[in-house]
């Protein structure tokens, strides 16, 4: 402990973090943190990360007790090169006079990552049998900034079964009338794996931080999915982690929402159960709805990562079906998810994926059964919704169009969903029942259908259900 002692006192450049076990029946010797850190505890380590080095060193190794302590020192010069930086826009001295080097963020989220990387993915060749067991765990960061309020932390780490104890700090402890800056004293006690607490931690620290010294891409969504998938969809703060994780890039945030709510489908299901999820509630009402008008030639606009796609392709009755997205990254996701390059030739020529937009005529497009648009119209500018609206009834004119959408009513029955907020960050509007039912009967009567509506999902007397659904059928067709 001295020795942490002093190179806490002579660097002035140090984000501390440290992890304590105690034995328990399931895990009677503490010190077997060791063992799923794969870091000794007689001996202290050091690590080249981009940003400065991590050095990993126990104060304390007993059988009651153990604590690993990650030091991470910041090199104040590589920060200044990195244009990741906070303050690089509108503050000239921004590269020099920030927070980095002190406080917690994505940089030690990144340490972990890099120190710890086989205990962050539950690999332990020596002890596997420790893996998946929950031990008592304590984390204490003694400064982490808390950009939304001390009681940020808490709507982060609580629902995922933490005690939290979020202390404020003074922005100047000599000066008390200027109360509290953006940072708490961070402590996190529960029971859970260590896996799960790394996890959680690697995710979470940056979105406290609200900002990446690095750049955001698509390789962060994986990422995200990867670490988080468990537990993220459920999670009240979703549509903030999300956001915060991905920098406030709307197309990604997007993207892993949609990826999050992706639950495997039972092909063989005969009906939804209670517990079935309104993802799949949604795809059945609108494959049995295409079924029972005979839509054998069908286009899913907006098709995402290819859910409905590879639900269509297993049934017969669809001849033809062809997914249309504006994201590249997400129609390459959909290849995979429905493995054209392994299917057989009958097969692949029944499934296409095209780039395009919903907003924009394409020739390609025409010609077909039916149009779904699934969950696609409230992410679109309602300017912009005319253009859609002429793409798909003026210009594909298909014999049937579906769309279904979020009844902005049933949000009052999200207990963590505050007035007047939706659903998902990338929506810019949320209609109710009658908004809806006036928007698509206007629609219609303009561009000869008719149309019919229905609720997906589970009933409330006062606000409907979760999803509503409009089926339009050309006038000359019925």
């Amino acid at each position: 402990m001295s020795w942490l002692n002093d190179q806490l006192g002579r660097n002035v450049h140090s984000v501390l973090l440290t992890l304590t076990a105690t034995a328990t029946d399931e895990v009677p010797d503490a010190s077997d943190l060791g063992y799923l850190l794969h870091k000794h505890p007689d001996r202290v380590q050091t690590f080249e990360l981009s940003v400065g080095t991590a050095t990993v060193l126990y104060p304390e190794s007993t059988r009651a007790r153990c604590t690993a302590a990650l030091l991470l020192d910041v090199d104040p010069i590589e920060l200044a090169r990195s244009k990741f930086r906070r303050g690089s826009d509108g503050f000239a001295l921004g590269q020099y006079v920030n927070d980095r080097p002190y406080a917690g963020s994505s940089m030690l989220a990144v340490a972990l990552s890099r120190v710890f990387k086989s205990a962050l993915a539950g690999v332990c060749k020596t002890h596997p049998d420790l893996v998946d067991v929950a031990m008592p765990l304590q984390i204490k960061i003694p400064a982490m900034p808390a950009r939304g309020g001390a009681d940020l932390p808490g709507r982060l780490f609580g629902p995922l079964g933490w005690d939290v104890t979020a202390v404020p700090l003074p922005l100047d402890e000599t000066i008390p009338q200027w109360g509290d800056a953006d940072y708490v004293r961070l402590e996190l006690s529960g029971t859970t794996t260590l896996s799960a607490a790394l996890r959680h931690l690697y995710v979470l620290l940056p979105v406290l931080d609200d900002v990446k010294h690095y750049w955001v891409g698509e390789e962060e969504v994986d990422k995200l999915v990867r670490m988080a998938g468990e537990w993220l969809a459920g999670h009240p703060e979703t549509g903030l982690i999300a956001s915060r994780y991905l920098a406030h890039r709307r197309e990604l945030v997007s993207s892993v929402v949609d990826r999050l709510t992706d639950d495997p489908v039972d092909q063989n299901a005969d009906a939804p159960t209670p517990d079935t999820s309104l993802a799949q509630l949604r795809q059945d009402a609108v494959l049995t709805t295409l079924e029972k008008l005979g839509a054998a030639r069908v286009v899913d606009l907006g098709c995402g990562e290819g859910r409905l796609l590879g639900a269509m392709l297993a049934r017969p009755s669809f001849t033809r079906i062809v997914g249309v997205d504006v994201s590249d990254s997400a129609l390459r996701r959909a290849e995979r998810r429905l493995g054209v390059d392994e299917l057989p030739d009958g097969q692949r020529d029944r499934v296409a994926v095209l780039q395009s937009s919903a907003t924009y005529r394409d020739a390609r497009l025409r010609g077909f059964d039916a149009v779904v648009l699934m969950e696609v119209v409230e992410h679109v500018d309602e300017s912009r919704l005319p253009a859609l609206v002429q793409s798909v009834f003026g210009d594909m004119r298909p014999r049937v169009v579906l769309v279904t959408t979020p009844n902005a009513e049933y949000n009052a029955l999200y207990p963590n969903l505050g007035a007047g907020a939706f659903r998902h960050p990338d929506h810019r509007f949320e209609y109710t029942r009658t908004q809806f039912e006036i928007w698509a009967a206007g629609l219609a009567v303009t561009h000869g259908y008719d149309v019919s509506f229905s609720g997906i999902g589970e009933l409330d007397e006062t606000h409907g259900t979760p999803t509503q659904m409009a089926v339009f059928t050309r006038k000359e067709d019925t």
